[in-house]
């Protein structure tokens, strides 16, 4: 009952008090919030400032006329939801892979310290493409340089080949870090990062055997060795500034960019697939004692008991159930339902890091066709990965106080027909466009005048 009154309090005074002309109001819509009031059939969002100032039932309610300058949009019976948030994202960041990328640091030196937030493109033609499917902010995940896999599981058939350093023996010890990930938004604008550091990418299984000299348990010692000294590092700086200190293996670059993990500020995001290897990640976490998110965990469903008790939540691509390596022998289309099942906290990505990010929507159908609950699944793309790199406060559902990233459906989101009508981010409206629908439209029509510079 609290949540009502607030709700009708913030819309009497948007009908009592001047708006700006970024305050709107949304009518006749589903409203899947993603939050604590759930779905509301016939419901109401209003938007002031750049920041959602009610959510409410709409049923019985008597809106009379709101102040000059509101902007009133009827949703005619469609579906509004949260802007979606898309994990191991490559947007900003990669632009055509064939001509390289600024996701793989491919540097001896420095391996922890890459951070992905000093090399984001604002105007990258993905952007939008991503935008138009509702995704309205993303986690840029660096890619690990010889590991293979890194913040994004690339597939053969994402027409994204990852480019790596060679790999094998002789990789120094910076490489077991592919980098710090850093969370952005899709709204227009020169400057998208919303929050830097937000984990520490690291390859197991094939991938860190590969750049630890290829043994699993030489990348386990190796990442133990390597936050010793970080330990070291901390307990007595000035030492290392006078080279009074033994030889430690990560640059002091790599080694202050530890100090959060170790700290329990900053997670590790384990790209791992093998349900042993994730049982040894969650092993290492807890002796370290250091925060973890899995990212693939292709057999996750299979140490779904483990995840779940350990408190860690995974990221997974709902679809990948090919067995390509011996690491995903188990791989299934109902990963995602079981884990969600066992109480471990799912969240969902597209298939690919960039040029087919843009599928996490359906990826989430395909997951509920599996046996996940819609609900879980809308979570999964929502509020699940605001928890996860901490800024659930902001955004993430449709809730008075956070920002207005809000998305009106012609019909249910997870349908591939439904596209969106509208799409603000902090508030703002966003054009309904890309490249590609840009090309569409110029060259749809070609029975009059040509378009410029083009010819049969």
């Amino acid at each position: 009952m609290r949540k009502l009154v607030v709700s009708l309090a913030a819309l009497a005074a948007a009908l009592a008090t001047p708006a700006l002309a970024q305050s709107v109001v949304i009518t006749n819509a589903r409203v899947l919030t993603a939050g604590p009031a759930g779905e509301i059939a016939h419901g109401l969002v209003m938007i002031d400032k750049g920041k959602i100032t009610a959510v409410m039932d709409q049923s019985g309610t008597s809106l009379g006329v709101f102040a000059p300058g509101t902007q009133v949009i009827d949703a005619q019976g469609g579906v509004v939801t949260p802007g979606f948030i898309a994990p191991n994202a490559l947007l900003g960041a990669v632009e055509v892979r064939s001509l390289g990328d600024d996701v793989v640091a491919n540097n001896p030196d420095i391996g922890a310290a890459f951070d992905v937030q000093y090399a984001l493109n604002p105007a990258s033609t993905l952007i939008p493409v991503a935008r138009m499917a509702g995704i309205t902010r993303a986690v840029v995940t660096p890619v690990s340089a010889g590991g293979g896999g890194g913040g994004a599981d690339f597939h053969a058939d994402d027409g994204e080949e990852l480019m790596t350093a060679g790999g094998g023996g002789g990789t120094k010890s910076a490489a077991l870090f592919a980098g710090q990930a850093a969370l952005i938004h899709l709204g227009e604008a020169t400057d998208i990062l919303v929050k830097p550091k937000v984990g520490m990418v690291v390859p197991f299984g094939d991938g860190g055997a590969n750049v630890a000299g290829g043994a699993r348990g030489a990348e386990i010692v190796a990442l133990q060795t390597a936050f010793r000294d970080v330990r070291d590092y901390m307990r007595n700086k000035a030492a290392y500034d006078r080279a009074g200190v033994r030889d430690l293996a990560l640059s002091k670059a790599d080694l202050e960019a530890l100090i959060p993990v170790i700290e329990g500020r900053m997670p590790i995001i384990a790209v791992v697939q093998k349900a042993s290897d994730i049982r040894a990640v969650l092993k290492f976490a807890r002796e370290e004692k250091i925060r973890v998110i899995l990212s693939g965990a292709e057999e996750g469903w299979m140490a779904a008991r483990e995840i779940a008790a350990a408190g860690v939540p995974v990221i997974l691509d709902p679809l990948s159930s090919r067995p390509q390596t011996f690491q995903t022998l188990g791989a299934s289309l109902e990963n995602a339902a079981k884990l969600d099942a066992a109480g471990v906290t799912v969240v969902l990505q597209g298939s690919g890091g960039a040029h087919r990010i843009r599928e996490l929507r359906y990826n989430a159908g395909n997951a509920v066709a599996y046996g996940m609950p819609y609900q879980a699944a809308l979570a999964a793309m929502t509020i699940n990965p605001a928890k996860v790199f901490g800024v659930a406060d902001k955004v993430g559902s449709l809730e008075p106080g956070k920002d207005a990233d809000v998305v009106i459906w012609t019909a249910d989101p997870f349908e591939p027909l439904s596209q969106p009508t509208a799409i603000f981010i902090r508030g703002e409206a966003q054009p309904l466009t890309s490249r590609q629908i840009e090309l569409r439209d110029r060259y749809k029509d070609l029975s009059g005048p040509y378009p410029p510079a083009y010819s049969r």
